[in-house]
């Protein structure tokens, strides 16, 4: 028998012991007063109430110490012989471990090394722990574990849990901004009949109660919010999750939060202005600073933001002209390249985090011209620090933007640019019914052809379209914004990552 499993045999013969003496080791409530750290707060002879976790546990004969977490901190107990009534000490002692949660009555005092603690007149078990928890200074070492056992992670890791206090207010932070200039936040479909407002391979399902095939969305209601604008709000966003059916690397996720607002009679040159801010004042809010390290770039976004030119950017990190190059000269350079550096970033992997196997690029020369220049600008964009817009995408790869009127080649496009990779997405959006279903009839022809990730033809928006909308400026951004800003994979920075069944674990 093993060390855990002869713990786990202790811990339940207690709850069996402690359930022989009528005590109940999971009762359901208890009137918790103060937290740790107001108890901290407290003056000396205050009298407290509290329950948490006990994390620690040291008997050393007429005294006794243990430390109490709660949501707010850690206080320090103190059990001791003369002032802790006998039956406390008994029961501590014999009962309880370290990972029980108790409910704890005592004094507020201050030990012989100056440390403000708990003098326990009164202790009772909330919730008795079977497995013992991770070792104290060490908590979790297999990085796929720590994910899959999130709870023991954020437990006792504090880093771990204040990164996810500090993404909630991330998200409060986008909230509040759009607030106070005027959005409305809004609820749109999950489930839809056909995956628009993006270019992404979604996951299908099927509703047995209207007997029809469905999606998940692949967008934050893109189509639905446009909608939005032709029934006459003029500021619209909505924060939820979106669900794409591809590869896993480090910022790319399956099922992930996602912002988009859309605002009516602006363009794509007011939402780079608008964007520029929101970033600004985030990062000053949630973070304290406008200087960051992300992934081996360093970044500062409280200097002048860069415009990028995609057509020009290309030319001038690859010699290829996208306008006038066949697809063969473009396959040919993404052979040269891909012997370089992989244009895609970090190779994708599976959700254990080792690379997947697939190769750097496909360099398949079925591929359309133009998702092989997008592989192109993929590449030059690991060369760029940032902070900046791209603009001037071609038409081909932004089916719902607006064409550049100086060039209709062009699009009407902002993407922004730090840290080497894309961290939002926004443009002047596409109001023209006529030019909309013919660039869906293209995507159409590309899905035939086999592009997964090529859009549906969606005729209720383009009938939506027909009725008029304004001049529209539409942004989107992930929570891979926040996972750059704190320098890390973004499955770190979910709380639940999706994770493979372990080996040997029954599926229902």
């Amino acid at each position: 028998m093993g060390r855990e499993e002869q713990i786990t045999q202790e811990r339940l013969r207690k709850i069996s012991e402690l359930k022989k003496q009528e005590i109940n080791p999971y009762p359901n409530k208890f009137d918790k007063k103060q937290t740790c750290a107001e108890c901290l707060k407290l003056k000396l002879g205050a009298k407290v109430k509290t329950a948490g976790r006990l994390m620690t546990k040291r008997d050393i004969g007429k005294i006794a110490f243990c430390v109490l977490k709660d949501d707010s901190g850690k206080i320090q107990l103190v059990f001791q012989e003369g002032e802790t009534p006998q039956k406390e000490k008994d029961f501590f002692k014999k009962y309880l471990d370290s990972g029980d949660f108790v409910g704890v009555q005592g004094e507020i005092i201050k030990t012989k090394t100056g440390e403000i603690s708990i003098l326990i007149k009164k202790i009772e078990i909330l919730s008795k722990s079977i497995l013992p928890l991770p070792e104290k200074f060490h908590g979790i070492a297999d990085e796929e574990e720590k994910l899959r056992k999130r709870y023991l992670d954020i437990l006792m890791n504090p880093e771990v849990k204040e990164m996810f206090v500090k993404k909630s207010k991330f998200w409060n932070a986008i909230r509040n901004f759009l607030l106070e200039k005027g959005f409305l936040e809004v609820e749109t479909p999950v489930l839809e009949n056909s995956a628009g407002g993006a270019a992404a391979t979604p996951f299908k399902t099927h509703h047995n109660a209207l007997d029809i095939d469905i999606f998940l969305r692949i967008s934050m209601g893109e189509l639905w919010q446009k909608k939005l604008m032709v029934a006459g709000y003029e500021k619209t966003f909505e924060i939820g999750r979106q669900f794409r059916n591809e590869g896993i690397d480090m910022e790319h996720l399956q099922d992930y939060t996602q912002m988009e607002f859309y605002w009516a009679y602006a363009n794509y040159e007011d939402g780079m202005k608008l964007v520029e801010e929101m970033y600004k004042k985030i990062a000053k809010e949630i973070f304290e600073t406008l200087k960051f390290e992300s992934h081996g770039y360093k970044i500062d976004l409280g200097k002048k933001w860069e415009i990028y030119d995609f057509e020009n950017l290309i030319k001038k990190e690859t010699k290829i002209e996208i306008y006038k190059s066949d697809k063969k000269e473009i396959l040919k350079k993404l052979e040269e390249l891909s012997q370089r550096d992989d244009p895609r970033g970090p190779s994708s992997k599976d959700d254990s985090g080792e690379p997947s196997g697939e190769p750097k690029i496909d360099l398949d020369l079925n591929l359309d011209k133009w998702k092989m220049i997008d592989l192109l600008w993929k590449y030059c964009r690991k060369k760029i620090s940032g902070p900046g817009f791209l603009i001037n995408q071609p038409v081909e790869l932004s089916p719902l933007a607006k064409r550049n009127s100086e060039d209709s080649k062009k699009v009407e496009q902002f993407q922004v640019i730090i840290a080497g990779t894309e961290l939002g997405n926004g443009y002047s959006e596409l109001n023209d019914p006529i030019d909309q279903e013919e660039r869906f009839r293209r995507q159409s022809e590309l899905k035939k052809a086999g592009d997964k990730e090529s859009m549906e033809h969606d005729k209720s928006f383009v009938e939506a379209l027909k009725y008029g909308m304004p001049p529209t400026c539409g942004f989107g951004v992930s929570e891979r914004l926040f996972s750059y800003l704190m320098n890390k994979p973004i499955r770190e920075c979910v709380i639940f990552p999706l994770m493979k069944s372990e080996i040997g674990e029954k599926k229902d």
